[in-house]
């Protein structure tokens, strides 16, 4: 259906990305990625230990490497940290695939988010407060996306898949359009 295009999902922590990847990637097809795992990968650190060992800029510049030597490959859904819309380097990346905003109301992220203690932006801060402000200051970014999903209290990670789905094949070309096994 997509030709091997890359699908990168984009949306503030807690919206699912990495949870509607990994269902997203078998549905079309592909392999699945998460940014963040990778940067650990490569590191040998977590995200959290990152932050605080070497500060959020640099794990930014870790971030764009992981993101640049990922979109060099084709057939991959990757999920990528909140903060990557930042960089107007990794929008040149992301351009390379077709890129898909999860897009979660604060109330919600702050439900799903309410017991995480590994996201080293909602340490010792109102999450409320924090997440409200990631969301303004990102939101004129994630809205340079392909395709929009606005996600609900009702919406589940499989909902959400079959949305990301038919959003896929709406956005192509129908002479393109292949349909997908369920």
């Amino acid at each position: 259906m997509l030709d091997g295009t890359n699908v990168f999902l984009i949306g503030l922590m807690g919206a699912g990305k990495t949870t509607v990847g990994r269902l997203l990637a078998p549905r079309l097809g592909y392999t699945f990625v998460d940014t963040d795992a990778l940067v650990e990968k490569a590191t040998g650190k977590s995200v959290a230990a990152l932050f605080a060992e070497v500060g959020e800029a640099e794990f930014r510049h870790l971030e764009s490497q992981v993101l640049a030597e990922t979109a060099a490959f084709m057939r991959l859904v990757a999920a990528t940290g909140g903060g990557v819309v930042l960089s107007p380097l990794n929008w040149s990346h992301l351009r390379h695939g077709i890129v898909i905003w999860l897009d979660a109301p604060v109330e919600l992220l702050c439900r799903r988010l309410a017991h995480d203690t590994h996201r080293p932006l909602l340490q010792g801060a109102d999450r409320q407060i924090t997440l409200s402000r990631l969301l303004a200051e990102r939101q004129n970014l994630y809205a340079q996306a392909d395709l929009r999903l606005t996600i609900s209290t009702v919406d589940t990670p499989e909902s959400l898949c079959e949305r990301a789905i038919a959003a896929l094949q709406t956005r192509l070309e129908p002479g393109r359009l292949r349909q997908l096994p369920p």
